[in-house]
């Protein structure tokens, strides 16, 4: 080989091995790992904030937390994302929500009160279910005009058959109540709901009548409109449960949740269920089956990991209904009782007989099946505690976590039995905002600045959860937080200053506390290491911002395992 050759063929190796090098480097950036930097990053760990420099996920779970320059070394091949500032914290986990009826909020006429929506008045009211009705086809509820979320306490009263039928008289119209107990109907959907001057009134409910008549007025209380308001807003063909589904699922996504809880499930399980075979379902659904459907919990999806985004985690039983109804169940009169009530009126039980609430109550403890139970009264949650003990002293009580759902009249001395029997409170302190007032005006200024006891209960508990209760508001977790901090009321009042939470509890009762609540807290809820990169990236930082401005926090983006499920456009 001549020197020329020679220099030739080295030349040649050079040039081979620089062009391996570059087809190469683009392979060496992991496509899997995704480092997220130059942000707030908020680990939810501890009883103090905790940031972080850095988070590293690889294949839906986080595997690094911690400094920036440690990330880049060990993970210098990772998809670098600069937060820009921003805030990220672990993905969010009502303590309670309807995921099923999200659907039905996207998809139905917007009925809320201002700051959710500009229904003020009945006329506002009508004005919406006839321009909805313009606009949208009714088969979507099964032929059915639908409007979601009428406040009587902003309206000053129900709307009436004679006001829906203002908006037709010829298609059912059906407008139901923000606390999802009470529906309004045309007298179409009286006729077709087969209800009339000869229907009596279900146990647990009430056909609201004309005054001094046996006539329906439309209105349908609590047991006498909840089984027809399910079947309305629960569509049965395929293409609309993936619809709805779908809808409730985009909805959920955009306020952060990563974990969405269905908190009575009944014919919903088999639209879920048929929506998770499909591969569609892409947010944890925990599911509560409703004590109508106990055959529910002998089926494959009961139990505690998930299968396709699906599981059934418990039961749920519902004691009373609503205080802002004024259908919560009380040991006191009402300082105001609804219409036709007399001035002994305290609400009333969804269940009178005690031995059925026993035997609903012993089967979960017997069968170890976690229950959440609906009770606002302060008369309902003694029927539940009194229940819970007497099982607990049958079967034992070991890690239960048993659930009170609401508990908005919840008396101090209750709360020391909530401890007593490890029942986690979750509470409803977005109440303080959207009703402190009427409840003031209900029950009296003492007891309306007890509603929703939350921060009395962690110091008594250990452990609580808050909620939305969507779809009796949006699912708009920041104004959980901004309610549990401030409760101030609509008027400017604040409701019950001893018991707001720091901004920090109030993040922490929907990330580490509700996961635990869900049995969760091993795979959710911190920024932690092994966890799912279930995360939520704010435009602010709760944490630091001025308490009044953080019902003004927008998500950014939600992640679920490492996927951008939503962004803010």
């Amino acid at each position: 080989m001549t020197r020329k050759s020679g220099l030739i063929i080295i030349a040649l190796l050079t040039l081979f091995s620089c062009n391996q090098k570059k087809e190469k480097e683009p392979e060496a950036i992991s496509s899997n790992q995704t480092m997220y930097f130059n942000g707030d990053i908020i680990t939810m760990e501890g009883d103090t904030p905790d940031y972080a420099e850095a988070l590293v996920e690889e294949d839906g779970k986080i595997i690094f937390v911690g400094a920036k320059d440690l990330a880049l070394t060990n993970y210098e091949n990772a998809k670098q994302v600069d937060l820009e500032g921003k805030t990220m914290v672990p993905g969010f986990v009502d303590g309670h929500i309807h995921f099923s009826a999200l659907g039905s909020q996207a998809l139905a006429a917007n009925l809320l009160a201002e700051p959710d929506g500009k229904v003020e008045t009945v006329d506002n009211l009508v004005a919406e279910l006839i321009n909805w009705s313009e606009n949208n086809d009714t088969s979507l509820f099964g032929g059915w005009i639908v409007g979601i979320g009428y406040d009587d306490a902003i309206l000053g009263r129900h709307p009436n058959k004679d006001d829906l039928n203002k908006v037709s008289i010829d298609i059912p119209v059906a407008a139901t109540h923000i606390s999802g107990h009470f529906m309004t109907v045309n007298s179409k959907g009286l006729e077709v709901l087969g209800i009339t001057s000869e229907t009596k009134d279900p146990e647990g409910g009430q056909i609201r009548r004309v005054n001094g008549t046996k006539k329906p007025d439309g209105t349908l209380d609590e047991l006498a409109a909840i089984p027809h308001m399910l079947k309305i807003l629960s569509p049965t063909e395929p293409d609309k449960i993936d619809k709805f589904t779908d809808a409730a699922q985009k909805l959920a996504f955009s306020y952060g949740y990563t974990t969405a809880q269905e908190g009575r499930t009944t014919s919903s399980h088999e639209a879920l269920t048929s929506f998770a075979q499909s591969g569609k379902l892409k947010i944890d659904v925990p599911a509560y089956i409703d004590y109508s459907r106990p055959e529910l919990m002998a089926t494959e999806w009961f139990s505690k990991t998930y299968k396709n985004h699906y599981r059934i985690a418990g039961y749920k039983l519902t004691l009373d209904g609503s205080p802002q109804g004024r259908t919560a169940w009380r040991t006191q009169p009402y300082l105001m009782p609804p219409p036709g009530a007399d001035k002994y009126y305290k609400g009333y039980p969804a269940f009178p007989d005690e031995e059925k609430v026993q035997k609903i109550v012993d089967t979960c403890f017997a069968n170890n099946w976690q229950l959440l139970t609906h009770a606002n009264g302060d008369a309902a949650i003694d029927q539940m505690i009194n229940a819970i003990s007497k099982a607990a002293e049958k079967y034992g009580n070991t890690d239960r976590r048993n659930v009170l759902i609401h508990g908005q009249y919840l008396r101090y001395d209750q709360i020391d039995s909530l401890a007593k029997y490890d029942i986690i409170p979750s509470l409803f302190p977005m109440h303080t905002y959207y009703w402190g007032d009427w409840h003031k005006q209900i029950i009296g200024e003492e007891l309306g600045d007890k509603i929703s006891p939350i921060k009395t209960a962690l110091e008594k508990c250990g452990v609580v959860t808050s909620h939305t209760d969507a779809p009796v508001a949006l699912p708009n977790l920041m104004m959980i937080l901004w309610t549990t901090v401030n409760r101030v009321s609509r008027s400017g009042k604040v409701i019950g200053e001893t018991e707001k939470l720091t901004p920090y509890e109030a993040l922490k009762s929907i990330t580490i506390w509700g996961a635990y609540q869900h049995f969760e807290e091993d795979r959710k809820g911190t920024l932690t290491p092994g966890k799912m990169a279930d995360l939520v990236i704010l435009d602010k930082n709760p944490l630091k911002v001025d308490p009044m401005k953080i019902k003004d926090i927008k998500v950014f983006k939600t992640i679920k395992e490492g996927e951008v499920v939503f962004e803010l456009k």
